[in-house]
């Protein structure tokens, strides 16, 4: 009980995060055409892995929630593919992955979920192939890395839910 409770804490938490970057750190983005990044929007999403699939799920529509108040739906579209990179990633973490090997993992396939999301609103191969696949592999890697130091961090700090699945 006192873990299903710890856990729905920090999932909570990490999904008014994930609402809060893209309304409030719009300072962050960068932008090229269809393909915006905003910086650390990855984090809460690569954080909730930990906690499990339903926990990412969670996390990843809190993301879209909070682009879908604040951007153009490509971007929203875009956004929700957090959800299923998330799960996948939570999976990956349950079988014994480290997280290094999962954001490395995840990365081309959060690229093909992205630039599969904006087929629909009518870009050139190249912009959806090229600048979002390309674009959003290389967001997702620098968010990896910003995920990274802070599991190193939490997971000095004892708590043992990040407690280091971060080698390898």
């Amino acid at each position: 009980m006192k873990d299903n409770v710890k856990k729905l804490t920090y999932t909570g938490l990490l999904t008014g995060l994930a609402i809060m970057i893209p309304l409030y750190f719009g300072f962050l983005k960068v932008q090229a055409g269809p393909f915006t990044a905003t910086i650390a929007s990855h984090v809460p999403v690569f954080l909730s892995m930990f906690f499990g699939p339903a926990a990412a799920v969670a996390v990843g529509i809190g993301s879209t929630l909070g682009f879908l108040i604040t951007t153009p739906l490509v971007v929203v579209a875009r956004a929700f593919m957090h959800v299923f990179v998330g799960f996948t990633g939570a999976h990956l973490l349950k079988k014994g992955f480290s997280f290094r090997t999962v954001i490395l993992i995840t990365a081309p396939i959060h690229g093909i979920l992205e630039a599969i999301a904006v087929i629909p609103f009518g870009f050139t191969v190249y912009k959806i192939l090229v600048v979002v696949g390309v674009g959003t592999v290389l967001h997702h890697l620098v968010d990896g890395v910003i995920s990274f130091i802070l599991v190193k961090a939490l997971s000095k700090t004892g708590n043992a839910d990040f407690i280091i699945k971060t080698e390898n």
